[in-house]
Order: C-alpha cells, then structure tokens, then sequence
C-alpha cells in the first residue's frame, strides 16, 4: 500500500498535496453532517455511534484530568528544586550558551522589557543567555529603533550577547510570521557565531520564545541540566508548560474562562508522552537546528512543523521532553470586552492553522523509510485524529443525540430513541468530575491576588460546566 502511495505522490506531485490539503475538511465535515443524513437514513448505526464518540470523549476528559493533576505536583516540586545545585556538578557547565530567538511585529518595548527582566532572573546567569531581538521591518523603522534604544539602555553589557535581526518584508517564496522571522534571526545569528571563538554550536541551546513570555527563574537551569546530562541530548526538544497567567485578572470573564482552561491543558500534556508535541515556547540544540536549517520560511504555524522536520531528518530519534515548569504568558488582550473577544478569536484562528502542516506531516509519513513505523505511525495518527476532530467535537457532543429523535419519527418512537439523549447526556454529566478537578488545578496553579471575592472562582466553575459539552484538548493545548 505505501509503495503505491508514494508512486501517486511522485507521479502526481501538485494532484497529492491538494488531496492531502482537501483531507481535514473532508474528514471533519463528514462526521459533522453524518448524523444529519444517517439520521434519516440510519438512525441505530448514528446512535451507536453517539454513544461510542461520548465514551471516547469521558475516557479523553478523565485522562486529561489525571495527566493535569500529575503535572500539578510535578511543576511544585520542579520550580523549588535546586537545579543549579546539579549544574554546578558540570565542570563544563559555563561554556554552555543558552540563545533565546523573541519574534516580534508591534508589540510595546515594555512587553519586551518585561521578557528580558524574566531573562535576568534566571539562575543560570544572564552571562550564560544571548537574546535575539527578531525584528520585523514591516514594522516600521520608527517603532524598531525606539524598541532597540529602549532594550540597550535597559540591558546593554547584561546579557553574554544581545542581538537585534531585521526580516526583511516581501521576501520571494516566505509568508509571513512568526516562522519566517525566526528562520531569518537563526541564520543571522549563525553568521554572528563565526566571530565569537569561545561559542561552540555544540554547547549551545536555542529556544523559540513568544515575545510576551515571562521565563520562570529555574527554566534555563533546567534545560542547562538536562542538556548536560543527556547522552542524546541532541535529539531532544525541552517544552514547558504554556499557562496564560501574566494578565488573567484584567480580561473579561468569558475569555478567562477559556485561558484558564488553556493552561490548565497545557500543564496536563506534560505527562502524556505519547501526546507532547512542542508548542510556542521550546528548546533544543543549536546543532540540531542548525543541521535542519532552521525554521521553514514558507509556513504560519512554526511549532508542529519543526517537531515533524527534526523528527524525519534524524530518522524518528527526536523526541520531545516535558520540563515541569510553567512557561507564563499573556492572554489575547485589548481595550474592552469584544476587541478582546475578537483578539481571543484570532489567536485560536492562528492554532488553527497548525491543520495547514497536516498535508506536510501526512506527506513526510507516506514517504519516509527510515523512521520506526509504529512510533511514526502513533504520533502522525494522535495530530491527524485532534486536528480533524477538533471542528466536530461541538456538533457530535451537544447536537448529536438529538438528531435521530428529531430527523427521524419513527425512530424516535422505539427504545433506543427514547432513550439515546437521556445516556448521552448521563456521560457527560460523569465528565464533570473531571471538569471540577481542572477547575480545582487551575485554582491552586495560578498566582494569588489579594481580596479575590469567591465568587470569581465559584462562577468560573460554572462557566467551565458549560463548557464541558463543547471543550476539546489538543496535542498543543488548544480548545474549541
């Protein structure tokens, strides 16, 4: 069979990847309209079905709920651990350079601030980091140049090297984003690496790091130590949790709902290895990324793309490793209540995206040779199955048990038709227990504020409840 898959796609390069492009589309709207027409048509096959998605989605809610309450603890002991204390036992420890790439379009200089100061704190030492400032010239030359004095003023001789790169606009074949602006700074700064004969690209780490992201004090230690440590240390990506807890309080409830959700997500896909795929703010080797060539110019979602990309160019030996420390970041903010709304939407309409990369992944999958079958056949199948059924987890869990009653009468008259929305709706109610556990992580994980009323965290639980019947978990911690 992959014999003949790959005889199609070379023989019909542009025909395969349009299919390949059609496919998630296809796939999620099929199951979206099958209770529709099978309603009428076959009523007993879609019930079953029903039924069959509803446990499916009990069993996926009460092992995100276990994998978050895991993590929790995990994060608790993580973030007071001493890991410098384990460092120091490298005596090699100072030659290894931890370079952190910000993409940047308009963001305020302050937000940026804010991210170096995070940086500063680490207990690695700030003479162990080399921010790159990835600068976008569309931007502006005013709005670049004012960010640049402000960062030199603020941080000049702190850091072991400060770097601003420009991505030039409008460049042939790129599209714009993130991606694109950090494949420029990373091959930029490779140049800069030529002129500092005490970096060793062997000895150092690079991390894509989103610009409004605040670093805990103990990450780069953390990273340091697992570098240093492991043998294999250059086949693996470091991902921390992604908690959207830098301005939680400031946004409108029905988006705090979302984030916080969000992060409880996040935390939980650290303890499910056989789900963590690198997301937003990473880590791996410099070398690893260099011998890929950095970052693709031609994509929007950054993050998926480079797992898959190192994961077939080192023949299925990269592996993605959780650190269990929260990685803090803003949530989608703005002035009042729908311009934040809409900024929410957008930034979930950009994870969405990350379905773009499926015809690239699928593609990779059907042609490569090298990589062990069942491990590449496991983590393709867990993108393909969150990424087509991300848009039908609405449709199934909250329309799904009524179609058949109401689309098809006679039906509707027998057993099974009486009863499919009364068991339907019994193992969602189950799947509460699991929503008061995230709710209960959330509570405890996020930073404390003075004179919060109860009421804050009481509604949120019940606006989370209602949530419950339309929240879906992906490989990167989104939610639909």
């Amino acid at each position: 069979m992959f014999t003949f898959l790959r005889y199609l796609i070379n023989k019909y390069p542009h025909a395969s990847q349009r299919a390949l492009e059609i496919l998630p589309g296809l796939t999620s709207w099929s199951f979206i309209l099958f209770p529709v027409w099978g309603s009428i048509f076959w009523p007993i096959g879609v019930a079953y079905f029903i039924i069959a998605f509803n446990v499916y989605w009990l069993y996926r809610s009460t092992t995100l709920a276990w994998a978050a309450v895991i993590s929790y603890y995990r994060i608790q002991a993580w973030q007071k651990y001493d890991w410098m204390g384990d460092v120091l036992g490298f005596s090699d420890w100072e030659e290894v350079k931890h370079v952190i790439v910000l993409p940047t379009y308009k963001e305020p200089g302050e937000i940026l601030v804010r991210t170096l100061e995070a940086l500063v704190k680490q207990t690695i030492g700030a003479k162990q980091i080399i921010p790159i400032i990835a600068m976008e010239m569309r931007a502006g030359e005013e709005i670049n140049e004012s960010r640049v004095e402000m960062i030199k003023k603020e941080f000049k001789d702190t850091f072991a090297g400060l770097f601003f790169t420009y991505h030039p606009a409008d460049l042939e074949g790129e599209v714009v984003g993130k991606s694109s602006n950090a494949a420029w700074a990373g091959k930029e700064f490779k140049k800069e690496l030529a002129k500092h004969k005490d970096w060793d690209i062997n000895k150092m780490t690079i991390s894509s790091v989103d610009c409004d992201v605040a670093l805990h004090p103990n990450h780069l230690a953390a990273v340091a130590f697992h570098f240093l440590d492991d043998p294999h240390r250059y086949s693996k990506i470091w991902q921390g949790a992604i908690v959207f807890y830098n301005n939680i309080e400031r946004i409108p409830w029905p988006m705090r709902v979302f984030n916080r959700m969000s992060s409880v997500i996040n935390m939980a896909q650290l303890s499910r290895p056989d789900r963590l795929i690198n997301f937003s703010t990473y880590t791996l080797s410099l070398k690893l990324m260099d011998e890929i060539d950095y970052w693709d110019t031609d994509v929007i979602p950054e993050d998926y793309r480079i797992f898959f990309k190192t994961y077939f160019a080192t023949k299925g030996e990269v592996e993605v490793e959780p650190l269990y420390i929260s990685v803090s970041a803003d949530a989608a903010e703005a002035q009042g209540f729908w311009s934040t709304y809409t900024n929410t939407y957008e930034q979930v309409k950009r994870w969405a995206w990350g379905a773009s990369d499926d015809a690239y992944i699928i593609k990779k999958y059907i042609l490569d040779k090298e990589a062990p079958f069942w491990d590449k056949t496991i983590r393709v199948f867990k993108v393909i199955e969150d990424h087509f059924m991300w848009p039908v987890n609405w449709f199934i869990i909250t329309l799904g048990a009524n179609m058949p009653p109401l689309l098809n009468e006679t039906f509707s008259r027998t057993v099974m038709g009486k009863t499919l929305p009364q068991v339907s709706s019994a193992i969602m109610t189950i799947s509460l227990v699991s929503m008061l556990a995230m709710v209960l992580i959330d509570i405890k994980a996020r930073p404390k504020v003075k004179d919060l009323p109860l009421w804050r965290n009481s509604g949120f639980f019940l606006l989370s409840a209602t949530r419950t019947r339309c929240t879906y978990e992906t490989d990167d911690g989104k939610i639909s």
